[in-house]
């Protein structure tokens, strides 16, 4: 985005700022083999945004806090998927058996830790995802995965909306288009949440204190 969008947006009022809280936890969206296998119609070359993904769920687990990922799983005929399923027919690699949905090597959950299965692209619809962050006290969500302009901006909404504060870490999301990318991060932190460099997410685990924008 040019610097004379940002100042219009900043002159019709979007530059407010939410402040994280001291208890997150990490949501990773979709981490599916799907966008990073070259053979699948999904895949958007999204490397290094898994990378950095795996860096920040070591981070979140050397720092203790609740992590939770998630995954699409599909009937074979995609009916529990509904509409999406209908507006986005490519959405069968994810039916059940199907190899693409299974999570990236080093991104899978561990058996302490929550997987949500959903269908749609928000991890908090049709889930029991907003009352298992509510019950564990969490305030705020780090959020990284796939993809930025669909899943995540989804996601990020919800929790929003569910009065989570949802912080974005930018190197650790990706889309296959760069321009769409780069739209739906701007608009996210305008309209959303934070959108957070990868390199300030230690520093506030660490301190675990609300962080001044």
């Amino acid at each position: 985005m040019t610097g004379s969008q940002q100042e219009d947006y900043e002159r019709a009022g979007f530059g407010g700022r939410l402040t994280p809280g001291t208890s997150p936890a990490l949501l990773l969206v979709d981490p599916a083999r799907a966008y990073v296998d070259p053979d699948c119609p999904l895949y958007a070359g999204v490397e290094p945004a898994v990378e950095a993904m795996r860096v920040l769920l070591a981070d979140a687990r050397r720092a203790g806090i609740p992590v939770v990922i998630t995954r699409m799983r599909l009937r074979p005929d995609g009916s529990d998927g509904g509409l999406f399923f209908r507006k986005v027919p490519t959405l069968r690699v994810f039916a059940e058996g199907s190899p693409y949905g299974d999570f990236i090597d080093g991104l899978a959950p561990r058996a302490t830790e929550l997987t949500v299965t959903k269908q749609y692209p928000s991890a908090f619809f049709g889930t029991a995802l907003a009352a298992y962050l509510t019950s564990s006290g969490i305030d705020t969500l780090l959020i990284g995965g796939l993809s930025t302009s669909g899943c995540v901006r989804a996601t990020a909404l919800d929790a929003m909306q569910h009065g989570f504060i949802p912080v974005v870490v930018e190197e650790a999301v990706g889309d296959r288009d760069p321009d769409v990318h780069a739209a739906n991060l701007f608009d996210i932190r305008h309209k959303i949440g934070e959108v957070w460099p990868m390199a300030r997410v230690p520093e506030y685990l660490a301190g675990r204190g609300p962080q001044t924008p």
